[in-house]
This record gives C-alpha cells, structure tokens and sequence, in this order.
C-alpha cells in the first residue's frame, strides 16, 4: 500500500505545512490506510480486524463508540479520532484494558521477540528520517526573519517557515531565551517568537474547529453551549477540562486553564466530561 500511502498521507502532510500550518500525518495515516486502504484490500474479507492500538470500544444506546484506554500515557484514541462508524465497529483491541506493562509481562511469558523493543515515537511515515530533512527534500530553504513578537525587532534568521510550529521552543539557534514561536507569517516567510517561560503569549484559553467529525454520532441533541467535556489538542498522557459550544462559526472550545501551543492545523480531540468516550476530532482552524 505504498502507493496509496504516499499519495493520501504524504501528500496530505506536505500540502497541510506549505499552508503554514502543523498536520498530523499520524491522524490521518490511521484513517486512510491503517482502517482506510487495509479495508478496502484486505479487511472487508474478515469479521473483524484486531489492532494493537491503546483503546476500547464502549456499547452505549445500541452504537458502538471509541473507548479511552486504562493506560491513560499509552491512550491513542486522539490518534484514532478521525475514524468512520464503519471503520470502528469492524475493529477490535485486545490489549485497550491493559496497562502498558501487563503487556509487557505478556509478552516476555510468550518469549516474543518485541517483548523488549522500545515504543515506537516520531511520525509514522518517517522511520528514522529526520523531520526537517524530509521537508527541506520537498519544500526546500527560504531565508527569513525571526521577529520578537513583542519589540518589533529581528534577532535571528530562519530557513523557512515550515520548519517552524506554534509553541516550537527547540531548534531556533536564539541566545538569551527560552523562546517560543507563537505565529507565522506565510506570504512574507516570517516567524514570530516570544521570550520567557511564563510569557502569556505562547497560551490561549480558546480554539475553533474547521469541522468536528463525530465517529459514531453527535451526542448532542440540541446545539451545544457550553457544555462541559475534555480534550486533547496534542498526544499528551492527559486531558484537559473544557467547555464546547456550536455557534454561526462552528464549534468553539474554551478552557478556563491555559492551552501551551494551540497549533492550527493540529487536531482538537473531544471526549465527554469523563474522558471514557472520545466523540471525534477537527482539525484546528486559524
């Protein structure tokens, strides 16, 4: 599935960072061909398809909907939230209910080989390429200024903005920091970066989705207004509390704690008040 891989993950990726914004491959490789192209080749033949994935599956109301995870470091549903129904009720995971290192045990009592491998980090496709290599080979370099969001002033250069994401703190070559980026100029190559570790600028109460893709069903009967759920904006080992409301712009999250790095391109996942059911993802928006 090589083909299909490059075509639907890859080039969704690089699309997404030419428009300055911070995709994530892993997302979509997982609704595209992990559920996606493996379904249509090989998947639609069987019952079911079981996947090592770190979730559940809950009944509720006669639906099947995404579960979280025991282990809540290991829970990957924010990865699974851009899942169709279909792609859900035909998928099993056997080792959601356990933690990390009961599967671990398991694994060292059957003498499998993995018993030991490390976990796998990083962006899917990549193995062991780096990141910015990667984009350098398909978007090349383009000098430009790195601005102090608050003076005005330069005080570095950059080799492109598509390098650079939102709350990016790593990688910049600045003295006299920490810095963080906290916006980018597309047409005029420009990033902008903040200084200090408390500076208010890389944090946001509020976010937008572009669209809120429900995997089983929009729970709510009535447009919501500020109703109380959890959510992730980022692969983190926690949720944080929010509040969501469907508004004439579409679907507004705000958080009463402060949100390090709101990425727009990155995806917001909603789970309810509980973090037991993940609803679905959108993409956030600028």
């Amino acid at each position: 599935m090589q083909k299909e891989y490059w075509e639907r993950v890859v080039g969704y990726a690089i699309e997404r960072v030419k428009q300055g914004l911070t995709p994530n491959p892993d997302v979509m490789c997982n609704r595209l061909i992990k559920f996606g192209a493996f379904e249509e080749l090989i998947g639609r033949h069987y019952d079911r398809c079981a996947t090592g994935h770190y979730a559940t599956t809950v009944e509720k109301d006669g639906l099947v909907w995404l579960g979280t995870a025991k282990d809540p470091v290991k829970d990957q549903t924010d990865f699974l939230a851009q899942l169709t129904y279909e792609q859900l009720r035909h998928t099993i995971f056997p080792i959601g209910h356990l933690m990390k290192e009961e599967v671990r045990q398991i694994a060292l009592d059957a003498h499998l080989p993995s018993a030991r491998r490390r976990d796998s980090q990083g962006i899917c496709f990549l193995g062991k390429i780096n990141y910015n290599d990667f984009l350098r080979k398909f978007l090349g370099e383009q000098e430009g200024r790195i601005i102090d969001i608050e003076t005005g002033k330069v005080v570095g250069r950059h080799r492109g903005y598509w390098f650079h994401t939102i709350g990016q703190r790593k990688g910049l070559g600045l003295s006299g920091g920490p810095w963080f980026v906290v916006k980018k100029n597309v047409r005029k190559n420009i990033v902008f970066v903040a200084r200090g570790w408390d500076t208010d600028l890389q944090y946001g109460h509020d976010f937008r989705l572009a669209d809120l893709h429900f995997i089983t069903a929009n729970p709510w009967h009535e447009a919501p207004t500020d109703i109380p759920i959890q959510f992730k904006i980022r692969h983190v080992d926690h949720f944080l509390p929010g509040f969501i409301t469907l508004d004439e712009k579409g679907y507004h999250i705000h958080s009463d704690e402060p949100i390090q790095g709101i990425a727009p391109g990155q995806f917001g996942c909603i789970y309810d008040a509980d973090h037991r059911i993940c609803y679905g993802s959108g993409e956030i928006g600028l």
